[in-house]
């Protein structure tokens, strides 16, 4: 009896929390779509895990665009037939200013990457997995402890990392009657180019600059990979996995 292909969508996966995360559900026999707008890390990434006896599919995309994204998945859909997971990971951050230093076209490339791209890999994620034989599927959506408490001059940031709970809490809802559970992961400081500046020393809510611990990346990945390993009948609906010492808790 053939055991059922295991199929999974990463984006963002190109660097840090992404490749991480894909490497992970590689190894856990997923066949890994690694999607981002740079194909030579992806390639890479392919080259690797075939070295090692594993499966991935490079696909370049643009979360930003619908057209891009509708590609995407019309070549997993082709590829596979079926998707069993999406890690929603691909993000930007802004220029840590204030408010009215902040160009609306940061702002809006901004949301157009943290909210609109996981709007529309989540729509084309949920159309396909409503349909697919056996039915459903999990999406798994990459916040932020941004989402309960901002950091300084983050407002573009911040906003979207909000938005992505309500979206999450949306889509879990609305997932139940086609068998697609939807959790979110809120990260502190994990150690990826993205949170350098943290370790080189960051602004603080008390005016302060002050050097924030970081952990490992593969503490990420194993979260994600326990959460994508769960039955459908069960989800976690909100996980937070962050640097213990990181000033998020308290006064900071």
């Amino acid at each position: 009896m053939n055991t059922p292909i295991k199929v999974a969508l990463v984006t963002g996966a190109s660097q840090g929390i992404g490749k991480a995360v894909a490497q992970a559900l590689l190894e856990d026999g997923y066949r890994v779509v690694v999607a981002a707008r740079r194909e030579a890390p992806l390639q890479a990434l392919v080259e690797e895990a075939r070295t090692k006896g594993q499966e991935a599919l490079a696909v370049s995309c643009d979360v930003t665009d619908e057209h891009s994204v509708d590609a995407l998945f019309e070549r997993i859909e082709d590829t596979y037939g079926r998707l069993d997971v999406l890690f929603n990971n691909a993000g930007i951050g802004a220029q840590a200013v204030p408010i009215d230093e902040l160009d609306v076209s940061v702002w809006r490339a901004t949301v157009d990457t943290n909210l609109t791209g996981v709007f529309l890999c989540s729509r084309a994620a949920f159309r396909l997995m409503r349909y697919q034989t056996p039915r459903g599927g999990r999406i798994i959506n990459n916040g932020s402890i941004s989402a309960h408490a901002p950091r300084p001059f983050s407002i573009a940031y911040t906003a979207t990392k909000h938005a992505i709970t309500g979206l999450t809490k949306s889509l879990s809802l609305d997932g139940r009657a086609f068998d697609i559970a939807c959790g979110q992961i809120d990260i502190g400081n994990a150690a990826t180019d993205m949170t350098e500046r943290m370790a080189q020393g960051i602004l603080q809510a008390n005016g302060e600059t002050a050097v924030e611990p970081r952990m490992d990346v593969q503490h990420v990945a194993n979260a994600v990979r326990y959460m994508a390993s769960l039955p459908l009948e069960a989800n976690v609906q909100l996980m937070t996995v962050m640097a213990t010492k990181m000033p998020y808790v308290g006064r900071g």
